[in-house]
């Protein structure tokens, strides 16, 4: 109970920074889904750019975050060795990927049809080369257990991201999706600053033989990466290639990329959750009441996930609100791709098993098999079922990956995850979205209202079942 306190302090601060700045980054959809009107394509070019940026970055980062936490861990190695080594290598494959870049800019930008902005792209390249090297003190902040400055640097990000676009998008009517790009330079130069004390103060080692252990072991996390984020948005990238009509396609594009956002809540959880988890795995992983400290950790995760998933579809139509009108067609989209996520999240939590064991090359097959469900689907039905094809297909294959590692965890390192409890919280979770969607109301207070009660049944059934008055602090006064 104790580890799971801290588990949940470490998450409530990764959280803060999570959570508050996602919530703080939604700020920006209704500004460009306003600035950038859904029939010019505008924001269609920003959620294809930025879905390249996250694939680049796991290609550039390859695994060394998780592989940092590893062998930090390890009684044998120098963290510091280890830090210094982690940061080498990601520094030197950044700096090739931008000489690279840079030498083929032109070609590049032509083959993504981005011929008369290849600015775009430049600028976006040097922001994914910073962001990897920073993954690296981003890790060693957790590792150090400074989830402060972790959270205070990512809101930095954050906040002055904001302040750049509310400037140019809102006080002097700037439509140009370019500037979102150049905004996004300036504030991850900036963290790059704030990061000197980490970057210094120690001797730059690229350790060989260290270096070499350390890639055997994050390959095969790589190729699970790269499957994951595919599984993210490779029908981003996909899309513009495959949907029959260009000019429609960045339109179509454009009504997807901001539908999603809202379903990002999920997103927002699992991250901070993740955050919190990863180091908290690898240091409790020798105590003996660590399987049973991962279930429970499972357990919980499904049911605030679970909170989260009817919070946002029973106040739909005020979260609505989050991104202009001409954009709402995209609204059907969100509950399928916010069950994919909760599917990613649980997902998440199963791969430990065959990180503890040493044996990575598990979480790339079920990743490459649930990005080749995912991929074949939207190559097969995007050009007839335009974005719904999206949504459809990231369920699938989260779905096929969450269910391979759950089977095959099982047998290599069996974890008696409560599964009696887990099915019962999504029974009434699903009763009480049926009672929500089911039962027309026309007057939206009355309907708010409603289902603001379903919601607190949903509460209540968590705090009997799992969470009683009686254990917490203060309460327990009045509970008796």
């Amino acid at each position: 109970m104790a580890n799971l306190k801290s588990l949940a302090k470490d998450t409530a601060i990764y959280g803060l920074s999570s959570i508050v700045g996602r919530f703080l980054n939604y700020l920006l959809v209704p500004i460009y889904t306003t600035a950038m009107a859904a029939e010019s394509g505008g924001y269609g070019v920003v959620t294809n750019v930025y879905a390249w940026v996250a694939l680049i970055l796991v290609l550039l980062t390859c695994g060394m975050e998780t592989t940092f936490f590893r062998f930090a861990n390890k009684q044998e190695e120098n963290p510091m060795r280890v830090y210094s080594t982690s940061l080498a290598f990601v520094g030197s494959a950044s700096l090739l990927f931008l000489l690279l870049g840079f030498i083929f800019l032109s070609p590049i930008a032509g083959w993504m049809g981005y011929a008369e902005h290849p600015w775009y792209l430049g600028m976006m390249m040097i922001v994914v080369a910073m962001d990897a090297v920073q993954s690296i003190p981003f890790a060693y902040l957790r590792y150090q257990k400074r989830p402060l400055k972790f959270a205070s640097l990512k809101l930095l990000f954050i906040a002055l991201n904001i302040a750049l676009n509310l400037i140019y998008f809102v006080a002097m009517k700037g439509s140009d999706p370019g500037a979102a790009f150049f905004f996004n330079l300036v504030c991850t130069s900036v963290i790059m600053l704030c990061f000197l004390p980490e970057l210094r103060g120690f001797s730059y080692v690229c350790d060989r033989a260290l270096l070499r252990r350390m890639l055997a072991y994050s390959l095969p996390l790589l190729v699970l990466g790269l499957a994951g984020i595919l599984n993210q948005v490779a029908d981003k990238i996909i899309f513009p290639f495959v949907y029959p009509d260009k000019a429609q396609g960045g339109v179509e594009l454009g009504i997807y990329g901001a539908a999603v956002k809202i379903a990002m809540v999920m997103a927002m959880l699992t991250q901070a959750f993740r955050y919190a988890y990863e180091p908290f795995v690898f240091a409790g992983s020798k105590e003996k009441d660590s399987r049973k400290t991962y279930a429970d950790a499972m357990k919980f995760f499904i049911i605030f996930t679970l909170l989260a998933y009817l919070a946002v579809m029973f106040y739909m139509d005020i979260l609505k609100y989050i991104i202009a009108p001409d954009y709402w067609p995209g609204l059907k989209v969100v509950p399928i791709v916010m069950a994919a996520e909760i599917f990613m999240g649980i997902y998440f939590n199963l791969s430990f098993w065959y990180k503890l064991i040493d044996e990575t090359r598990w979480g790339a097959y079920f990743s490459i098999i649930g990005c080749a469900v995912l991929i074949t689907i939207n190559l097969l039905f995007i050009p007839r079922f335009s974005y719904m094809a999206c949504a459809w297909a990231g369920f699938a294959g989260y779905g096929v990956a969450m269910l391979l590692s759950y089977f095959v965890g099982q047998k290599k390192y069996p974890i008696n995850y409560d599964l009696k409890a887990i099915f019962l919280y999504l029974l009434v979770a699903a009763l009480l979205y049926a009672a929500a969607m089911l039962l027309p109301i026309d007057n939206l207070w009355l309907r708010v209202a409603y289902r603001t009660l379903l919601l607190l049944l949903f509460v209540a059934y968590i705090i009997k079942r799992d969470l009683p008055l009686k254990q917490i602090p203060f309460i327990n006064r009045f509970v008796r």
